[in-house]
């Protein structure tokens, strides 16, 4: 028996979750950190337990504190979701010898199939298509040289352990060999505790198809077809689609067999997903099996109108698949991509800080999983991710239709997000075609899609600075003063300058040689009407201390206002004064105050949401004030290092300020 279940997770799967085990009718208690204190997830719950401390480790990862919050607050089941320890064999055994029921397969389920070199020996045994390879036990560098000429290149070097896109390095020629695999080593090793690798043949422009299973402890197995998670950016999806453009019902039914086919393999019970590579000529090969829900796992629950996560419960609970594979019907087309706290225009540095606008679409056809909400802190610790945005269509287009205009009028205020790239990426005539590849979003699509600011952005951005929703601001008992304002973009780093004056009937803003006029401007709270070039449209923004935020729908425009920062020099590149660019823990700090640098030279190391954050100079000079130490946990924008130089001697070529890394 089931009575209540614990969630060990966080963010928008915690709260999906626990609206499915509600409506179960199980009491929901919800485990959380101290930096999750106030989330949404913790305000849905029936129980709450707090782990303590902020990290991951300090928490979610914590398996002895997870089993005793189980215990302490009286749960007899505990769902992982998806992430931290769900597919931890340990944590599940630890589960069984608790007496707790683990809402998952079982550990040696999630042993073999976790470990890619060992599931792929077993799908060879099994006659699941494998993509050519080596997964043998030997991993020294000679032996792996001589399997990469057999396989031929280009060869994938990929971590055994893990997933997530981790470890993965792709080698085009036999004298990059050792250095990628040196470099997947360090990151397997670090991401996983396990540096062991496994090489493949690339499958160049390939489709990423991955099939939903869910198998109950009688040994009956059923797929819920198959997800298209082609578009994919360093190894990781961005958008996921069911059922995929590319596939045929002769190649669903191959695919579907072959994964039932895994599952039965392993003795799998629960929900899992098989993932496959296709090939331009509908090839496809086995890559791995993730034992656990999935991040795209709405769109299959949107073509089949099943509730996953109460089949898991119901299965947990003993019970039998409520189906059979031909029971199982599939209906129209759905499309999710995954709103994240990251700059694309910067190397897809993640963001942190507060929410200070957040408002889901709730449109026909689309559904919005979610953990935060308006004044919610996103803290360096976890994932970057904010919600998923899902849109269904009866035909693909009308899917991806909805799923556009979800986005447009989804607000996030705040902190930069890849909205308008997902928009944008929507849009490509490829994704329209349903042409997108693995290969789809290159070094030369994410270059086009990084368009700069308009005229128009700024005329709306010094409109609002005008206003603000203050009625005295700009006021003066004379004609219309002509007011000036300074902002820094997140693209380049550049500055601009623009003239704004108050109208009868709106504002006119000059930029460069170019005047904009809006007509008809009104505020009210945080939206702005306007009129321009005969069109009347609406914008919402947030402005705070020196920050201006404005959503326009298919664009979201960040800027920094500079009009009373300190400059130095002539376009306010340099002024010596190095921000954090993100909240984080500082690991090393790289000069000592009376140091001479370089520009460029890295000053300070801050980790946050698993990357790392280069902190460099602005220009030559020395090192006048350092404000941090190692060890200290720094907010964005807090000031870290005070440079001291020459104007005259500033190199204002390139801005410099910070660099990521994984």
């Amino acid at each position: 028996m089931i009575n209540k279940v614990l969630i060990a997770n966080r963010g928008e799967i915690a709260c999906r979750i626990i609206e499915s085990v509600q409506a179960a009718g199980y009491d929901a208690v919800a485990i959380h950190s101290d930096a999750d204190a106030d989330a949404l997830f913790t305000a849905l719950a029936d129980e709450l337990v707090s782990l303590g401390g902020s990290t991951a480790a300090e928490s979610y990862l914590d398996m002895d504190k997870v089993i005793q919050a189980a215990i302490a607050s009286g749960s007899d089941a505990i769902h992982p979701g998806y992430g931290f320890l769900s597919e931890n064999a340990q944590f599940a055994d630890r589960c069984f010898q608790a007496g707790i029921t683990f809402i998952g397969p079982s550990a040696e389920a999630i042993e073999i199939m976790g470990n890619k070199a060992a599931a792929k020996k077993l799908m060879l045994s099994t006659d699941v298509p494998c993509i050519p390879g080596y997964q043998d036990a030997a991993q020294d560098n000679e032996t792996l040289i001589q399997a990469a000429a057999v396989i031929g290149y280009p060869v994938m070097v990929k971590a055994a352990a893990g997933g997530g896109g981790r470890g993965i390095r792709l080698v085009e020629s036999a004298d990059k060999f050792v250095e990628a695999l040196q470099s997947a080593r360090a990151e397997a090793s670090s991401a996983f505790g396990s540096d062991e690798l496994i090489l493949e043949k690339a499958v160049v422009d390939a489709r990423h198809i991955e099939i939903q299973i869910i198998a109950d402890s009688q040994g009956n197995v059923v797929h819920l077809f198959e997800r298209d998670c082609s578009a994919q950016r360093r190894h990781q999806k961005v958008i996921e689609e069911a059922p995929s453009p590319f596939m045929t019902d002769k190649l669903r039914e191959a695919m579907g067999e072959a994964a039932v086919n895994a599952a039965k393999a392993v003795g799998y019970v629960g929900a899992g997903t098989v993932e496959f590579l296709v090939d331009q000529d509908r090839n496809f090969y086995f890559l791995e099996m993730n034992t656990r829900l999935q991040v795209e796992h709405p769109v299959t629950e949107m073509i089949t109108g099943v509730d996953l996560v109460d089949w898991q419960l119901q299965i947990a609970a003993g019970g039998r698949l409520p189906v059979e594979q031909q029971d199982v019907e599939m209906q129209g087309h759905s499309i999710e991509v995954r709103i994240y706290a990251e700059d694309p225009t910067n190397g897809f540095m993640p963001q942190t800080g507060e929410l200070r606008l957040f408002e889901p679409d709730d449109g026909e056809g689309v559904r919005i999983d979610h953990g935060v909400y308006s004044g919610a802190v996103v803290s360096p610790y976890y994932d970057a991710m904010l919600a998923k945005v899902i849109a269904w269509g009866q035909t693909r287009e009308e899917a991806r239709r909805r799923l556009v205009r979800a986005l447009k009028k989804t607000q996030v205020l705040g902190l930069t997000t890849n909205k308008t790239f997902l928009v944008q990426l929507l849009s490509e005539p490829n994704f329209i075609k349903g042409d997108a590849t693995t290969s789809f979003i290159d070094d030369a699509l994410l270059s086009r899609l990084n368009t700069g600011i308009t005229t128009l952005d700024y005329a709306l951005a010094s409109t609002v600075i005008q206003d603000n929703n203050n009625p005295l601001a700009g006021w003066s008992n004379a004609e219309p003063m002509l007011r000036s304002e300074t902002y820094r973009t997140g693209i380049d780093g550049s500055c601009q300058q623009t003239f704004c004056r108050q109208t009868d009937t709106g504002f006119e803003v000059s930029v460069n040689d170019e005047s904009i006029e809006l007509m008809n401007v009104a505020f009210y709270q945080n939206q702005l009407t306007y009129t321009f070039n005969g069109v009347t449209r609406s914008a919402c923004f947030a402005v705070w201390d020196d920050q201006v935020s404005i959503d326009i729908g298919d664009k979201v425009i960040n800027l920094t206002r500079t009009t009373y920062h300190p400059v130095l020099s002539e376009d306010d590149t340099a002024n010596g004064y190095i921000n954090a660019s993100t909240e984080g823990l500082v690991i090393d700090v790289l000069v000592n105050v009376g140091d001479t640098v370089k520009k460029g030279d890295a000053l300070v190391l801050v980790e946050a949401m698993k990357m790392e954050h280069r902190h460099i100079a602005d220009a030559d000079g020395v090192v006048k004030n350092i404000s941090v130490a190692k060890g200290q946990q720094v907010k964005n924008r807090q000031l870290l290092i005070e440079l001291t130089f020459d104007e005259h001697n500033i190199d204002l070529s390139q801005p410099a300020s910070a660099e990521t890394t994984s």
